[in-house]
C-alpha cells in the first residue's frame, strides 16, 4: 500500500530548468508514449508530496483540428485559427510508480487547472480559456478526468497526425475531454472581438480582389527549386497563396493549406490555380511545405518587398520581430525561427530572415479584420 498520503499536502509547481533532465528521463521511462520535446508554448509541472515527486504533467499546443471539440465550441474556421492558442492540451499526465492513490490524479489535475492560466500569462503573455486532452480508450477510460470534472465531448475519428498531414489509415479513436477555465468558454471563444488579453492570433489585413490577383505576378521571376518534371502547380501560384494566407493571419503549413482549401472559385481563379475537371485545384499541404522550405529566401524577400512598396503605406520606423513557427521542423528536426522587419505604423512586414538553413515564409501585417473570400 505504501505510505498514507494526505491529498491536502500535495503541491503542484512548475519544473525548474535544473530539473528538466530528470523530468524527461522519468517521462521517457514510465509514460507509454515516452517524453515530448519542449516546443513553442509548453509548460511542465511536477506534483510533490513534501519533497517527493508523485506525478508529472505537460501542457502544450492544442490540436489544430478536432471535430467534437470544435462542435462543442461552435466557432468558425477563421476564429479557430485566430484563437487556438487560447486552448491548451494536456499532452502528458503520469502518476509515478508506487504513488497511485485514490483521488490523487483528480487532485493533481484540479491543482493544475487552478494555476495554469496565471502561469500561461506570465510565460507567454496571454490567457487560456479551455483545456483539452485525448485519452486512449484501449488503455484508459478517462476516470481521472471525469473525477476532476472535465467534460467528455466525444471521440476523435482515429486519424493520426504525421509529418506531412494526417495518416491515411484510421487508428483507434481517442476520448476527448475538455475543462473550461471560465464560464461559457464556448460562447466566449465565438465572440466577434475578444478582450486584448485574449488576442493571440497572427496579425492580419484585408485583401482585395486586386491584391490577390497581383500576388502571383510578384513571384513570377523567382527560381523554381523543383525539377521541371511533375510540376502540377506554378511556383507563383503556390507562393501567392501562401503569402495571402499569412497576410490573413494563418500560421503554420496546415493552417495555410486549410485556408487554401477554403478558397472559393473566384479566388482560386485570381491566384491562377490549375483548372482540371471543371474546377480550380489548390496546392496540397505537402507542395506548399516543400516549396517554402526550398525556395531561395533572398529572391522571396525581394518579391515581398516589391509587393509592399506598392500596396503598403509608408512607415516612419521599423521594428525587428522574432517568431518561432509551430509545426515547422526542418530536415534536421530543428524548429524554424523567423526574423521579421515590421513597420510600426502599418505593421506591414518588409523583410524576413530565417535562422536555420532553410527558408520559410512568415508574415506580420496590420490588424485590420480579414476579408472573407
Amino acid at each position: 500500500m505504501g505510505v498514507v498520503v494526505d491529498l491536502r499536502q500535495i503541491v503542484v509547481r512548475l519544473v525548474h530548468p535544473s530539473e528538466k533532465q530528470t523530468y524527461q528521463s522519468l517521462m521517457a521511462q514510465y509514460h507509454y508514449l515516452g517524453a515530448l520535446p519542449k516546443i513553442s508554448e509548453t509548460l511542465w509541472y511536477v506534483a510533490c508530496w513534501h519533497d517527493q515527486w508523485v506525478a508529472l504533467l505537460s501542457f502544450s499546443a492544442s490540436a489544430l483540428k478536432c471535430s467534437v471539440r470544435d462542435s462543442w465550441i461552435g466557432w468558425s474556421m477563421h476564429n479557430r485559427y485566430d484563437r487556438l492558442k487560447l486552448i491548451v492540451n494536456n499532452s502528458r499526465f503520469l502518476i509515478l510508480p508506487d504513488w497511485h492513490r485514490p483521488n490523487l490524479g483528480s487532485r493533481v489535475l484540479s491543482l493544475c487547472s487552478r494555476r495554469l492560466n496565471a502561469d500561461w500569462q506570465e510565460a507567454f503573455g496571454h490567457s487560456v480559456v479551455l483545456l483539452e486532452t485525448f485519452v486512449d480508450s484501449q488503455r484508459f477510460s478517462g476516470t481521472v478526468y471525469k473525477a476532476a470534472n472535465w467534460i467528455y465531448v466525444g471521440d476523435t475519428k482515429g486519424y493520426r497526425r504525421i509529418r506531412n498531414g494526417y495518416s491515411a489509415s484510421v487508428g483507434t479513436p481517442k476520448k476527448v475531454f475538455l475543462m473550461p477555465l471560465q464560464a461559457d468558454a464556448g460562447a466566449f471563444l465565438c465572440q466577434p472581438v475578444l478582450p486584448s488579453l485574449y488576442q493571440t492570433g497572427g496579425s492580419k489585413m484585408m485583401l482585395t480582389a486586386q491584391q490577390m490577383e497581383s500576388l502571383p505576378s510578384f513571384f513570377s521571376e523567382i527560381t523554381d527549386p523543383r525539377r521541371s518534371q511533375g510540376r502540377r502547380h506554378r511556383l507563383s501560384t503556390v507562393l501567392g497563396i501562401a503569402t495571402a494566407a499569412c497576410l490573413c493571419g494563418m500560421r503554420g503549413y496546415r493552417a495555410i493549406s486549410d485556408w487554401a482549401q477554403s478558397l472559393g472559385t473566384a479566388a482560386r481563379r485570381r491566384f491562377g490555380c490549375r483548372y482540371e475537371n471543371r474546377q480550380y485545384i489548390v496546392p496540397s499541404e505537402y507542395i506548399i511545405r516543400d516549396i517554402l522550405v526550398r525556395v531561395d529566401p533572398v529572391e522571396l524577400d525581394r518579391a515581398l518587398q516589391r509587393w509592399n512598396q506598392i500596396y503598403a503605406k509608408q512607415d516612419e520606423s521599423l521594428a525587428i520581430d522574432g517568431k518561432t513557427m509551430r509545426n515547422a521542423l526542418d530536415e534536421q528536426g530543428y524548429q524554424t525561427h523567423i526574423m521579421s522587419v515590421v513597420g510600426h505604423q502599418t505593421k506591414h512586414c518588409y523583410a524576413q530572415k530565417k535562422s536555420e538553413p532553410y527558408p520559410l515564409l512568415m508574415m506580420k501585417v496590420s490588424n485590420a479584420p480579414m476579408k472573407s473570400i
